[in-house]
């Protein structure tokens, strides 16, 4: 009886039993499942890669978005069709809060023919303040009027109306503003959302500092307005979009032809003319806008912000 009861011992710490032990449940010892450890391999390699995707789901932290510290990786790539008309009904608001189509920027009654649509980020921004200052002293509308295809810039933020007026003082912007308060164009375009501050670009002339404290200043100064927090989506930056004409040689009456209205002559009547976008840029950091002379030189300006059609005339 004692032998029996020690042969257990004895069968466990024999070197065959040893090299399936590890891995193995108790079960397989028996030989007739060494067969079976080439399947149950793969089942454990299968768990493994299962245990690693749940742990790397788990580590991606959601409360702040992604790439939230590096310079994101975005595509422009144009805006299908679909998408476009998807949008083009979307509500936006002039500084008075009154409503318009987003088509009505590009296609309405009395717009230009080529239409620029700046997206910008929050209204206390002073990096796209700036680069509305540069833009603004580098093209005029009138310049934009006297190409061979007219064209025009049109702004949009993402903050309430009532802020408009200041934002148009603080970055000096001829070009009529808008916004989208809800920001459904920047998701619907693929515009993202980062705080990565990215590499200073050649339209920032001023300090980084500086450029904060000026934020900051006008943030203060609308707290007696209720508007120091609706200036936007701190994280929400912008891009450019170009809008052209389906058929460019189509001759069709122009804004240089009529003076544009106090309102920007943007009416959601009128004919509307078929337009697509040609070119776009997304911003990949909050200080990423296209620079101004791949603006000027794609709206047809040369360097002093002239139509270069003028030059060889």
């Amino acid at each position: 009886m004692a032998d029996h009861n020690t042969a257990p011992a004895t069968v466990a710490a024999t070197p065959q039993e040893l090299t399936v032990a590890t891995p193995v449940p108790a079960s397989t010892s028996s030989p007739t499942n060494t067969t079976s450890e080439p399947k149950e391999a793969q089942q454990q390699e299968g768990d493994a890669e299962e245990q690693a995707a749940s742990t790397k789901a788990i580590d991606v932290d959601k409360t702040q978005p992604e790439d939230f510290d590096g310079e994101l990786t975005t595509s422009n790539e144009l805006p299908s069709p679909e998408t476009l008309s998807k949008i083009e009904n979307h509500t936006v608001l002039d500084r008075n809060g009154k409503a318009h189509t987003f088509q009505s920027l590009y296609s309405g009654r009395n717009v230009a023919r080529r239409v620029l649509v700046l997206f910008v980020r929050h209204f206390f921004c002073g990096n796209c303040q700036e680069y509305l200052r540069l833009l603004s002293e580098s093209i005029t509308p009138d310049a934009l009027l006297r190409l061979p295809i007219s064209a025009s810039i049109v702004v949009i933020g993402c903050g309430d109306p009532d802020l408009i007026d200041m934002y148009e003082e603080a970055s000096k912007c001829p070009f009529p503003v808008y916004t989208d308060p809800t920001r459904s164009l920047y998701d619907e375009l693929g515009m993202v959302k980062t705080l990565a501050l990215g590499p200073k670009p050649a339209y920032i002339r001023k300090s980084l500092s500086k450029t904060v404290i000026d934020g900051i200043g006008q943030a203060l100064r609308s707290i007696s307005s209720g508007l120091t927090l609706k200036s936007g989506d701190k994280r929400q930056v912008g891009g450019e979009f170009l809008f052209e004409p389906l058929d460019l040689v189509t001759p069709i009456t122009t804004p240089a032809d009529n003076p544009v209205q106090d309102d920007g002559g943007h009416e959601d009547n009128g004919s509307i003319e078929a337009k697509r976008v040609t070119w776009c840029h997304r911003m990949r950091t909050t200080r990423d806008h296209a620079e101004i002379p791949e603006i000027m030189e794609m709206l047809g300006l040369d360097n002093q912000g002239q139509p270069i059609e003028d030059k060889k005339q």
